[in-house]
């Protein structure tokens, strides 16, 4: 509890003394509660930064995440079909072949069929190595026609198959894995 100089009954000097010791105290009090005010704010202005830096760092850590699953699925994916390239430019070598079998005709004794036997070899060789890999050709006669896995090159109209149906395929179309490197070319009933 503060004594006031009346209480204490002092003097002059001392009163005059003592109201400066008063004085001081009361400007200590006051010099403490703004310092402790200014480091309230500076408290709290310290945490809303720590706060807006933890949330950038949780978000950059998110986003790298995300970029390292997107580059994982990228390189999953370019490793799935790194053939790709190869494959459409074997696949007209393929398609050579089979044209060429399809010139076999029944006489199996003269030197085009057995030139033709040791194609159909070749061919068979090929085709299986390709199937290896995940090439399949898509199976299209007397199937719906689906735009994503047939070209409609021409139209006929033939009686006793309806409307839509593949009648004739022009061109194989070929698959790797899931993906259509070649969409088959079709014939297709009007």
């Amino acid at each position: 509890m503060e004594e006031n100089c009346e209480e204490k009954k002092c003097s002059c000097k001392e009163e005059n003394a003592c109201q400066e010791k008063i004085a001081k105290k009361e400007e200590i009090k006051e010099d403490k509660k703004v310092k402790k005010d200014k480091n309230k704010e500076k408290i709290k202005e310290l945490e809303e930064k720590v706060h807006v830096l933890e949330d950038s760092l949780l978000r950059q850590k998110a986003e790298l995440i995300n970029y390292r699953k997107r580059k994982d699925e990228e390189i999953s994916k370019m490793l799935k079909y790194a053939n790709e390239d190869l494959v459409k430019e074997i696949l007209p070598v393929l398609d050579n072949f089979e044209r060429a079998i399809l010139m076999d005709d029944d006489n199996l004794e003269d030197e085009v069929s057995k030139f033709l036997e040791g194609f159909k070899m070749i061919y068979c060789h090929l085709k299986e190595d390709l199937e290896k890999y995940g090439i399949k050709a898509i199976d299209g006669n007397n199937k719906p026609f689906d735009p994503i896995y047939h070209e409609a090159v021409l139209t006929e109209k033939v009686e006793n198959i309806e409307p839509g149906m593949v009648v004739e395929v022009l061109q194989k179309g070929y698959l790797l894995k899931d993906k259509i490197i070649r969409p088959a070319m079709v014939k297709v009933s009007e």
